[in-house]
C-alpha cells in the first residue's frame, strides 16, 4: 500500500488557508516598501531591523541546498528542531484521538510535545543493544499511528541505530517516520537524506545547534518531500526566524571547514576522555559514541554528579532514564575542559 500524505493529514489542515504575510504577496524588486506597517525611520541599532524577514529564508536553505545536496523545496527552517517537531503534531495528529510512537531512552521533547498537544504515547523501549525492537514496534501500531519518532545516533545512548532496522519501518508503516538527526555529524553513519526520493512518508530532522556551534541562534532544519515541507510551511508562523538569525547562520554556513575541523577534534577528545574514564574504579562501562557526548554507567550516577556540581563541573545525570540506571551523559568539551574532568573524577572517592 503506497503512503499517501492526505490520508495522515488532519482535515483541518487540509482546509487551512494560512495567513498571507505582505512578503508573502509582493515578489520582484522596489525601493520603497509601505506595505507592512514597519517603522520607516530604521532601528535604533547599528544595523537595521526595521524590515520584516524573507518569511521562507530562501537565501540560507540556497546555502543549505549546496551543502546537504538537497533542493531549497525540500528544506525547512525552525525556531529550533522543537518548532518542526510540534508542526508534526499540530498538523498530522488530532488531539485525544491520535498517537505516536517513541523508542526509550531518548530525546523528551517528543513526548513534551505530544503532551501539550493531548496525543498519545506509545513507548517501546529500545533493546538492551539500544537497538530499535521492530517486533514491538510492529505490534504498537494502530489505525491511529500517525508518526514513529527515530533518534539517531540516539540521545542519550549516543549510538546510531542499525540503518537495515530503520529501513524496514520505513517501508512497512503508512505514517511518518521521523529521524532526527542532531548528532549526525559525528557519526560514521551516513545521513538518511539521500532517501528522500526513496520514502515519501519520511522526515529527517537535523540542527545548527550541535556541530555548528549555533545554539543561541535556534534554528533547526526539516527535510521531507516537497508536499510536507508545504504542509510545515502553511502551518509555521508568518516569520518564524529573525533576521538577524538568517544572516549570522548564512555567515556561518561558509565557513564549513571551521566546523570540520571541531568535528575531528570532538571526536578525537571523544576518544581520549573514553579511555581516561574507563580507568577509574568507579566507572563500570562507556557505550559506543557516535555523537559529541558519551553515556558513561557508574557504580553511583548521583553521588558523582554532585560531587561534580560541587567542582564547578555539570553534567547530565540520566540514572532514572529507562535503561541508563546508573549513567551520566557527559559532553566532550574542549582539551583544558576534559582534563579539569578528568583530573576531578581521579578525586572522586567511591
Amino acid at each position: 500500500m503506497k503512503f499517501d500524505l492526505n490520508n495522515i493529514l488532519r482535515t483541518n489542515i487540509k482546509n487551512l488557508v494560512p495567513y498571507s504575510s505582505a512578503r508573502d504577496e509582493f515578489q520582484g524588486e522596489a525601493s520603497v516598501f509601505l506595505d507592512a506597517n514597519e517603522n520607516s525611520f530604521g532601528s535604533p541599532l547599528d544595523t537595521p531591523y526595521n524590515r520584516y524577514p524573507d518569511p521562507l529564508q530562501y537565501v540560507v536553505k540556497k546555502r543549505l541546498s549546496e551543502i546537504k545536496g538537497v533542493p531549497p523545496q525540500n528544506i525547512f527552517l525552525g525556531n529550533g528542531s522543537d518548532e518542526a517537531i510540534d508542526i508534526l503534531f499540530r498538523a498530522f495528529c488530532r488531539p485525544g484521538i491520535d498517537n505516536v510512537i517513541t523508542l526509550p531512552p531518548t530525546y523528551g521533547m517528543y513526548e513534551v510535545s505530544a503532551n501539550i498537544n493531548d496525543v498519545a504515547v506509545k513507548k517501546v523501549p529500545l533493546t538492551v543493544n539500544y537497538q530499535l525492537n521492530l517486533e514491538g514496534i510492529a505490534e504498537a501500531i494502530d489505525p491511529n499511528t500517525k508518526i514513529i519518532f527515530i533518534c539517531s545516533p540516539n540521545n542519550p545512548t549516543a549510538n546510531s541505530l542499525y540503518r537495515e532496522d530503520i529501513e524496514t519501518v520505513l517501508a512497512n508503516f503508512q505514517g511518518l517516520v521521523v529521524i532526527d538527526e542532531a548528532y549526525i555529524n559525528y557519526s560514521k553513519q551516513k545521513t538518511f537524506i539521500q532517501e528522500l526520493t526513496e520514502y515519501s512518508n519520511l522526515v529527517i530532522l537535523q540542527t545548527l545547534s550541535k556541530a555548528w556551534g549555533l545554539a543561541g541562534l535556534r534554528i533547526g532544519m526539516a527535510f521531507a518531500s516537497e508536499e510536507i515541507i508545504g504542509v510545515f510551511n502553511k502551518v509555521k508562523p508568518p516569520y518564524n526566524i529573525n533576521q538577524a538569525s538568517q544572516e549570522l547562520a548564512l555567515d556561518a554556513l561558509h565557513n564549513v571547514e571551521k566546523v570540520n575541523e571541531w568535528i575531528r577534534e570532538t571526536i578525537q577528545q571523544r576518544e581520549r576522555l573514553s579511555a581516561q574514564l574507563a580507568l577509574m574504579p568507579f566507572v563500570e562501562k562507556i557505550y559506543p559514541s557516535d555523537a559529541n557526548f558519551i553515556l558513561v554507567k557508574t557504580t553511583d550516577a548521583r553521588a558523582i554528579y554532585e560531587f561534580l556540581v560541587q567542582h564547578g563541573i555539570i553534567v547530565r545525570d540520566r540514572s532514572k532514564v529507562i535503561l541508563c540506571e546508573g549513567c551520566l551523559r557527559i559532553t566532550i568539551g574542549t582539551p583544558e575542559e576534559n582534563t579539569i574532568l578528568s583530573e576531578t573524577l581521579k578525586k572522586f572517592q567511591d
